[in-house]
């Protein structure tokens, strides 16, 4: 036990020790994790705003507004020229931004620049320092300016409440600005916050209409473009707030001019009638602050953009591509067209919200409320004796949930991209190969999780079993002409198991066991047709190919759907018995047949198959030229791992563990496979790895965990297509399943290299990206927090499981009914409860019964 208590304390000064040793070699000064930004590190911070499904923008480092995304698609570089200002009269020079000056990343290179970067507000003058500190979902930066006898701190943020969807859903954020007097004389100051009309977009009809204390961008629809439509409002809780609806009418750059010149004069220009074609408005907030005083402004924000341009998969081929346990599946689209009034997809917020001013009214009005059950999370949250880098790492990635990777359809449901492009979403439809490692959405909002289940089962599933991994959007019923994903799907099932236990639902569990068998079997049939217990015909996988004979990777995905299917089907009342029998086969072929002594390898095979030709099999972007009929001849299907040491080799192991189920592998055999990827695959330095795929996740002197490594030869000429690449959602479960295995200092070294390389200072610390920004695969980092303190909540029997590889700890617990803090203390187990329910009628701690 003082082992596991030491553990912390080491971790703090090794991490220190991390952060120093790879600055060090860069001959940089260090960060410590989850401390305040500044300086260099302020450089990329891009902090979402927004709602679980709503959209969003960003808070930047220097205080700036960037990634204007909410028109239902990520819209990266768009960053209008909207800001803040402060104007102390009588003061010579007394009028500038609130930001600090401008990153240098801003000034060469990015859009627009070579030309300029005309229509920014850039070039006028602002704070000359910023400390910008994280605290998810709230932002606070300090801003820092010797010459200006008044000190600002920003406070940007938007609701997160877990188990409470619908208000973290709103589409809707704030900035507060906290001024305070640091001179010995009284002040007479203006605050203003100024914009131009963004919501400009195609042929409709835009203007700037008046609003209580502030103004709404509009900009019409048309009858070839409705999803056009939206409107933006930004207003203030003062009453003095004076509206100015128009900035001045002109060419080049007159409208910026004049607005900059009403700043730094003190004028407050009124016009409150409705402009259209207007270019910008303003909002002026006079106010008084006595020496030492300190005054805060509330500035809200609301956006209401109720249609969209999506439509997306192909539709059913026949009756066989429907589902055979939901006979209402077929209806889904007229179901939706009759509630939404459209066949594209329609937000959530556009059904409970059927006006921008319900909006704003509703925002207003619980503004307080939904900041007091917000900060109670981030209270709870932050209350933890974790490593540091293990809460950064978390937290950052929470951030994917105000993103446009998520959305929320009209009635309700979850439906996501993998990630986001620059003006698109990255790779549609809850993909189920990558959201299996995405931990934060069942604990956080269970809820929202389980309809992802029920999708997949209930309508992507047709009557086969067969799964399409990308769901239609609208969430309707979809062709099945491609592959399963073999670990998609063998996924679904683990984590139905976990959405079970999550809920305490039976009539949920009884509900879905049906097609859940179905898809198991159709698992069976189509990969195993042998009955030996492993995956062996041609499997497609989250790496975008097939692999070909049995794998570790998979076949640990096998092995752990058996077992839930097992738990299921007897709580259920169902015969397993033929499903224990391919458990233990499948258990008995992955320790001894994909062995190699230290740690899980494949077994490449092809010609022995039911589907025996690589070279006419249906593939995703697999062809065979000349060439690759060559390689093979030699060494088999393109893109397979073999003799690999891969990350993910084990990762069905995992995913049984975060599932709530036990490790049915050899636990001795797992932990070396974990412990030879971080042996072989964990890189302090990339400069002498060569990476002809996509570098730029991690590159030169940046460490990482790479996907793939042959430590005993044999690395193929054409392994898998993303072998040799480094994704944090890879490193965070790799991570996390060490720190499971107790192999805490492992895990942690891993975590830290990841996090040095989103230290903000070349990359955003609050955007991991893989295949697009805020990367759904990155939430695998909410499974550390049990990998650590073996802390689960079961609702069916009301247990709450503790099992600490850290010794004494204090940390985060969400459950489907409320969330708060658990620990223990001199061993003794305690739970305290911030928010809801958390209803334990058994306490286990390390298996062993104890009172809380």
């Amino acid at each position: 036990m003082k082992l596991k208590v030491n553990l912390l304390t080491a971790a703090a000064g090794i991490l220190l020790c991390a952060c120093t040793a790879v600055n060090e070699r860069r001959n940089e000064p260090s960060r410590a994790f989850n401390a305040p930004y500044e300086g260099e590190y302020l450089n990329r911070i891009a902090f979402p705003i927004g709602g679980l499904g709503s959209g969003m923008f960003c808070l930047d480092g220097d205080g700036s507004i960037s990634n204007m995304s909410i028109r239902h698609e990520p819209d990266v570089f768009n960053a209008p020229c909207m800001f803040a200002a402060i104007h102390i009269k009588g003061l010579e020079n007394g009028s500038k931004v609130l930001e600090k000056t401008v990153l240098d990343w801003k000034k060469f290179g990015a859009p627009n620049t070579a030309l300029g970067s005309g229509g920014t507000s850039w070039g006028l003058p602002r704070y000359e320092e910023a400390v910008f500190e994280a605290q998810f979902p709230f932002a606070d930066i300090q801003l820092k300016d010797k010459t200006m006898p008044v000190s600002v701190r920003l406070k940007g943020w938007s609701p997160f409440i877990p188990t409470d969807e619908d208000n973290s859903g709103l589409p809707a954020g704030a900035l507060e600005y906290t001024f305070t007097n640091t001179g010995n004389a009284d002040l007479e100051l203006i605050f203003s916050y100024n914009s131009v009309n963004f919501m400009k977009a195609g042929k409709g009809e835009s203007s700037i209409a008046p609003m209580a204390n502030g103004f709404v961008l509009t900009q019409k629809g048309t009858d070839e473009e409705p999803f056009r439509a939206g409107e933006f409002a930004i207003y203030t809780d003062q009453p003095q707030t004076v509206i100015n609806n128009s900035w001045f009418r002109g060419g080049w750059f007159d409208p910026l001019t004049i607005c900059w010149n009403n700043i730094k004069d003190g004028k407050m220009p009124e016009n409150k009638s409705v402009e259209t074609g207007a270019s910008g408005a303003s909002l002026y907030v006079p106010f008084k602050l006595k020496a030492n005083e300190t005054k805060t402004i509330r500035l809200m924000m609301a956006w209401y953009v109720p249609y969209s341009h999506h439509r997306i998969g192909g539709e059913p081929y026949s009756e066989r591509d429907l589902p055979t346990f939901n006979p209402d599946a077929a209806k889904s689209d007229a179901v939706y067209f009759a509630a939404a009034g459209s066949h594209n997809y329609r937000p959530w917020y556009s059904n409970k919200f059927k006006s921008l001013s319900e909006v704003t009214d509703y925002w207003s009005k619980n503004y307080d409320e939904l900041k007091s059950k917000t900060q109670t999370f981030t209270d709870a949250f932050y209350n933890s004796s974790l490593p540091p880098e293990v809460i950064e790492a978390i937290a950052a990635n929470l951030t994917i949930l105000k993103s446009p990777t998520v959305f929320r359809q009209y009635d309700g449901r979850m439906w996501n991209w993998e990630g986001c492009g620059d003006t698109w979403g990255s790779c549609h439809g809850s993909c189920t190969h990558v959201w299996n490692y995405a931990q934060a959405v069942p604990h956080l909002f269970p809820n929202m999780e389980r309809t992802l289940r029920e999708t997949e089962f209930l309508i992507s599933q047709d009557s086969r079993g067969h799964q399409t991994f990308r769901t239609n959007l609208p969430i309707r019923p979809v062709e099945h002409g491609y592959h399963a994903a073999s670990d998609g799907q063998l996924g679904g099932i683990m984590k139905a198991y976990r959405e079970w236990r999550i809920s305490g639902d039976n009539e949920w569990l009884k509900k879905m066991y049906p097609a859940i068998k179905q898809s198991l079997d159709y698992c069976s049939s189509t990969w195993d047709p042998k009955g030996l217990g492993a995956l062996e015909e041609p499997h497609h996988n989250t790496y975008d190919i097939e692999f070909w004979g049995p794998d570790g990777m998979c076949t640990s995905f096998y092995t752990g759907a058996l077992q839930a299917i097992v738990l299921m089907g007897k709580d259920v009342g169902d015969d397993v018995s033929r499903y224990e029998t391919l458990l233990a086969k499948s258990k008995e072929y992955i320790e001894t047949k994909l062995w190699n002594g230290e740690y899980f390898i494949q077994d490449i095979r092809w010609k022995d198959l039911e589907t025996s030709d690589p070279t006419t099999a249906q593939s995703f972007q697999t062809q065979y030229s000349p060439e690759a009929r060559a390689i093979l001849e030699v060494e088999g299907p393109k893109y397979q791992y073999g003799t690999g040491c891969l990350s993910d080799g084990i990762l069905g192991s995992w995913i049984s563990l975060v599932c709530g189920m036990p490790e049915v592998i050899d636990k001795d055999k797992v932990t070396s496979h974990l412990k030879a990827v971080h042996k072989y695959n964990l890189k302090d330095d990339l400069s002498a790895h060569a990476n002809p795929q996509r570098p730029t996740f991690a590159m030169g002197d940046d460490g990482g965990l790479l996907l793939c490594s042959w430590p005993q030869g044999g690395k193929l000429q054409l392994p898998f297509v993303y072998s040799d690449e480094v994704w944090t959602g890879i490193e965070y479960q790799v991570a996390s399943h060490l720190m499971f295995e107790g192999e805490v200092e492992k895990g942690l070294d891993i975590v830290r290299a990841c996090r040095l390389r989103y230290d903000g200072r070349i990359r955003n610390p609050f955007n991991e990206y893989e295949c697009g920004a805020w990367y759904a695969r990155a939430m695998a980092s909410f499974g550390m927090l049990e990998g650590l303190t073996g802390v689960r909540y079961d609702a069916v029997d009301g247990t709450l499981n503790i099992d600490s590889r850290v010794g004494d700890f204090t940390s985060f617990i969400s459950t489907n009914t409320g969330f708060g803090n658990v620990g223990l203390k001199n061993g003794k187990a305690f739970l305290e409860v911030k928010y809801g329910a958390i209803p334990v009628k058994k306490c286990l701690v390390s298996n062993v019964e104890q009172a809380l």
